[in-house]
């Protein structure tokens, strides 16, 4: 019986976000940005409309930015097989841990140290952002209650800070900020070198405030500051947790990027579609 409620209150929670999609999906239809997109679905409107808590015109707002940075970064976002980056993700380079944190957002974490610059370029490396992304982007609980993420800077090189140009910088954070139908509730970053930071002065100009004021610098001794935002059970044990060790962490992250394949492919043709008829009005005004 109370499961029988919970889909209750599931179905009747549908029923009342249906104006709302109706109207960013008749939004949608009148831009001519949207040209050709395929994909106005009520699934593919709710992310959107929750990315910016049902607000319908920053919905559309982040909607379009959504479609322009695929068509702009076709590079990126027309390859999203798992399998090409699969050395990378076997090396234990990132993972979404199993459990959400207490406000139940996602976590994810990134092990800079894991990738080798001369193997894989920073455009391969964006990529797999991109993939746990639209991976993520699907879960319900996900679109309400974002994400945080820990960039491990251990290792981090002058190798690099070469490969991140000022063209990336831009796309990094366009996806931070307003490119991308996930809330980013917090970044922290642990082991922050000195040749990371050029790197973060090109990025943090981009940012808005909002997101400026969630970026936490931990240092090299930070077991004791990342309790402050996250619970034990949550973290590996690398990382001063209870949860399971971070290669487990990432080989079954990985795992499930790879049982994720045929989504993957079904958004990268679509990100290939946008861009064969895209129309010269894009959004960068906005």
């Amino acid at each position: 019986s109370v499961m029988v409620a919970q889909e209750s209150r599931s179905v009747c929670q549908d029923v009342e976000l249906v104006p709302y999609v109706n109207a960013l999906r008749r939004a949608a239809l009148l831009a001519p940005q949207l040209t050709g997109v395929p994909a106005l679905s009520h699934g593919f409107l709710l992310k959107f409309l929750r990315a910016r808590d049902f607000d319908v015109e920053l919905a559309l707002k982040l909607l379009l930015n959504y479609e322009c940075w695929r068509v702009d970064s076709p590079d990126i976002s027309s390859c999203l097989s798992p399998q090409s980056v699969l050395g990378l993700l076997r090396e234990d380079y990132h993972a979404v841990l199993p459990q959400r944190d207490h406000s139940g957002s996602r976590v994810l974490v990134y092990r800079i140290g894991q990738w080798n610059p001369k193997d894989w370029s920073a455009i391969q490396v964006f990529r797999v952002s991109l993939m746990t992304s639209e991976v993520i982007a699907m879960e319900t609980q996900t679109q309400r209650r974002g994400i945080k993420v820990i960039f491990d800077l251990q290792g981090w090189c002058l190798g690099h800070a070469l490969q991140v140009t000022p063209s990336l910088a831009r796309k990094i954070s366009s996806v931070l900020a307003d490119s991308f139908p996930l809330k980013v509730r917090g970044i922290h970053l642990l082991n922050v070198p000195l040749f990371f930071r050029p790197v973060f002065s090109m990025i943090r100009p981009f940012l808005p405030d909002k997101i400026r004021q969630r970026i936490h610098m931990h240092g090299a001794d930070y077991t004791d500051s990342l309790a402050d935002f996250f619970s034990a059970p949550v973290l590996p044990p690398e990382y001063g947790g209870e949860g399971p060790s971070i290669r487990e962490a990432c080989q079954d992250w990985t795992n499930q990027l790879l049982r994720s394949e045929g989504l993957l492919q079904r958004v990268a043709r679509q990100s290939s579609e946008s861009i064969k008829t895209r129309v010269s009005v894009c959004v960068s005004h906005l």
